[in-house]
């Protein structure tokens, strides 16, 4: 490794620990502030976007929160981090892609210039949005194959002259995360006096998931109109439990054209990365004056096409 190579990536390492710390010291908001509006204790209207979402916007870094704002990026990143349970605010999360990005322009630059920098940068300010994605995806898989023994918790504590509260109590001592951590969120809201309905909703928009959205409908309407919640409960997990049995048939079956996809997805990457550590002189060429940088644009682009129509088709809903 070069000297000049050595020296800006120390540099770049500084300056992303430089905003880390800065980071931890600019607070906007006072850490019981924050708790309780996180669990819903401000406000009186149920907004578009939950207290969760607004105090991961706004929570620290302010100017950049506002600058988010006004381009319309910071309230669709917090709800992105909520979502995943990642512990960072919308203008850390924006801090930590700029620096990856800055991060891989320079180095890129240094090694292949300023357009090989750029595709570096875009490529590493990518991974903390895919992270948040591969996060979420594990988190609401993982909360769906809970949902039937939450349903079945709900039920016994139902019958056995529980309240809706009480019931919900005992999914967060039996059943591990994510399950019991969300409807912990629930009890601590209602607690701090958000109505059960309103924190329920809450949830579910956080969270988007079609199974859980049908249980907390089910239960804002017991709760508006009355009925036998236990005996829609159980209806709604037996349909529930069905749906997951299919959900795992068509993942099975479909394993194999899934992994095809990846591979195919994966290989030509990886292939290029290899190149240019083993023959920089000889991929270099693309990137040369002239109509032959349209070649190594239109070969991204078609490569993403591809691998969205694989996904596309191994992508059945039930």
């Amino acid at each position: 490794m070069s000297g000049t190579l050595l020296a800006s990536l120390l540099i770049a390492v500084a300056v992303m620990l430089g905003f880390v710390a800065i980071l931890r010291m600019d607070t906007a908001k006072g850490q019981v502030e924050e708790r309780l509006e996180e669990y819903g204790a401000f406000g009186t209207a149920l907004d578009a976007d939950g207290p969760a979402e607004r105090t991961l916007l706004r929570r620290s870094w302010p100017a950049l929160s506002r600058l988010l704002s006004r381009f319309g990026l910071g309230m669709s990143l917090a709800r992105a981090l909520a979502r995943a349970d990642v512990p960072l605010t919308a203008a850390e999360y924006a801090i930590v892609i700029l620096c990856l990005g800055m991060l891989g322009f320079v180095l890129g630059s240094l090694r292949l210039g300023p357009a090989f920098g750029l595709v570096l940068a875009m490529a590493l300010g990518f991974l903390p949005i895919l992270y948040v994605r591969i996060v979420y995806n594990r988190r609401r898989r993982a909360l769906t194959e809970q949902l039937p023994d939450v349903l079945t918790l709900l039920v016994s504590g139902l019958r056995a002259g529980h309240g809706i509260m009480q019931a919900m109590g005992l999914i967060v001592e039996k059943l591990p995360a994510p399950a019991s951590k969300e409807f912990g969120r629930v009890i601590r809201a209602v607690e701090f006096g958000l109505p059960v309905h309103r924190a329920l909703t809450e949830m579910s928009e956080r969270l988007a998931v079609d199974d859980l959205d049908l249980v907390v409908t089910a239960i804002n309407i017991q709760y508006e109109m009355g009925g036998n919640l236990a005996r829609t409960l159980e209806t709604i997990g037996s349909t529930v439990r069905d749906r997951i049995y299919m959900l795992g048939q068509i993942r099975a079956m479909t394993a194999q054209q899934r992994l095809t996809g990846y591979l195919l997805a994966a290989f030509p990457a990886v292939l290029a990365v290899l190149i240019l550590l083993l023959n920089p002189s000889y991929i270099s060429q693309l990137w040369q004056p002239g109509w032959v940088r349209i070649l190594p644009v239109a070969a991204v682009t078609l490569q993403i096409v591809g691998t969205l129509i694989i996904r596309r088709i191994v992508n059945i809903e039930v």
